[in-house]
Parts: C-alpha cells; structure tokens; sequence
C-alpha cells in the first residue's frame, strides 16, 4: 500500500523557490503556495499547486512548510510572527527556513517551535539557479537528526549534497563560510579576466584552460562565461548577495573574527548597488573593473 506524501506549504516563489517548488510538485507531494505577489506563482498553480491567501491558512494546511524568503526580518515575522508560522502550526508539522538568514534567528525558530512540539530546521543552499533548475543544490542543514532524517526524501528532490552540519544555526553558519569563500573569489575572476583582455588573450580561451586546473571552481565555470558574454542576468542578484554578506559580517563580528576580503567585497558590491546594479547577477562585479 502506497503511503499517503506530506502535503507541502511552500513559502516564496522568486529564481530559486520556483524551481524548487517544481521539483517537489513532479514528485508527487500536494503542495499550496504563498508568495507576495501571486503572479510569481502562476506556473506552480498552473502544474496543480493551491494557491493560500495568507501564510497562516497556508500553515493550516500544510504538515511540513518550506520558506526561501527575502531578509532575516522577514524570516522573524513569517516564523515569529502574531499570524505567522509558529502559532498556527499543528503538532508535529515541520518547518524548514531555506532561505539564508542569521544562525542566532534560526536558533530563535528552533527554541519556540520546540515548545510548540514543532520540528525546525535550517537548510540554507547554494548552487544559483542553474542548481535549483536542475535539482542540483547543496543544501546545508541544523537541527535535530530524527527532523533530518525524515525530510531527506524531501531534500533529495531539490538537492544532491545535502549534509546535516549540526545543531539549530549550524546550516546558516555553514552558508556563511561559502559566502565568505565567495566574495573575495569573484574578485579574482573578475581581476584575472581583466588581465587576460589587457594582455590581449582571448578570455573564452584562457578560461578552457585555467578551469581545469588549480585556478578552477563552480564560480569560475559558471560565472566566468557569462562575464565574458555581457549577459548579467541574476542567477544570485547583489542586493541578496550584499544581504548575505552583511549577516556574515554580524556572525564573524559576534565571534571576534576579522574578516578584510569579505569587507573589500561588500564595499565593492555596495558601490554597484548604488549605481542601479542591485538587481544584475553578482557576476555584475566585473563593471566595477570595467
């Protein structure tokens, strides 16, 4: 006998959470969506999603709810909340925030959906949206290990290294430290490229030769040939970028860590948001060097 799949509130329908929503829709699992702006939703609705008014009817009737959602604030009011999350859930539905905001909030959402008999995980991903597109994202997680085990079917159509890192928070710490590791890379691709136009190589050729050696990287192969291409369309825009960076900052800060590449960086992506790239593709940083 086939068991009956969870039915699904899926939370924010923008690059990433459309396609990841599909995923979970060509599964098989019931799912109802609320999104800001319900145009956004309008192919998921049309493949057999419901369409919820309001997060709280959307909670109602949901047994597990996923969120990929714009800032921590509102993380904190969708979970937290006087209609959110947290005080309209049954017990024992599950509640997954995919989108990146700060560990210490995600430890908020845990200590308060425990007391509701509510299980909380943190899944940040990463891999743009190409890897949402293709069900290819990494998907880093904190909480309980029962909570992960049973949603794994459920990160498995979305993702393929998804990785239980630890406690409440350590899936958003984890997404941190790639958003550190990110910041100062794009400047060196976006450096290196300038070099190779200055020295007068073809970039398109000098990239099938370094991407397959120790200068190679996910941001290299994918980000490289759309700097070359002009084509500054946001698979990941800076305005989410800059958001990341600056919770990365407050984590690192709260640790007394100096972090000088990610603050380089930030500034530089601050100085092209204020010249009307905060909607282009982080892979934009090139303009700054152009």
């Amino acid at each position: 006998m086939m068991t009956q799949k969870q039915t699904i509130g899926f939370v924010g329908t923008g690059v990433m959470g459309k396609s990841m929503a599909k995923h979970l829709l060509y599964n098989g699992y019931p799912l109802h969506v609320h999104t800001r702006t319900k145009e956004k939703a309008e192919d998921l609705l049309k493949a057999g999603a419901v369409w919820e008014d309001s997060v709280e009817s959307l909670t109602k009737a949901s047994d597990v709810i996923i969120t990929i959602i714009g800032t921590p604030l509102d993380v904190e009011e969708v979970y937290l909340g006087g209609k959110g999350i947290i005080k309209n859930a049954k017990s024992g539905t599950y509640i997954i925030d995919m989108t990146t905001s700060k560990p210490s909030l995600a430890v908020d959402i845990y200590k308060a959906a425990k007391e509701k008999d509510v299980y909380a995980l943190d899944a940040p991903v990463s891999g743009g949206d190409v890897g949402a597109r293709e069900a290819k994202l990494a998907i880093m997680v904190g909480g309980d290990k029962e909570a992960f085990e049973k949603m794994l079917p459920i990160f498995e159509t979305m993702g393929e290294n998804i990785i239980l890192q630890g406690e409440a928070g350590a899936g958003q710490h984890t997404k941190m430290v790639n958003q550190i590791s990110i910041a100062p890379a794009m400047i060196g691709i976006c450096e290196a490229l300038m070099y190779a136009k200055k020295a007068q190589l073809d970039p398109s050729t000098v990239l099938e030769s370094i991407s397959t050696g120790a200068a190679g990287s996910w941001s290299l192969s994918n980000y490289a040939p759309r700097m070359i291409k002009g084509d500054f369309a946001p698979g990941f825009a800076i305005k989410h970028f800059i958001k990341d960076m600056k919770i990365a900052q407050e984590s690192a800060k709260e640790m007394n860590l100096p972090t000088p590449s990610l603050t380089m960086a930030l500034e530089m992506y601050e100085e092209l948001a204020n010249q009307g790239e905060d909607e282009s593709g982080i892979h934009a940083l090139i303009k700054y060097f152009e």
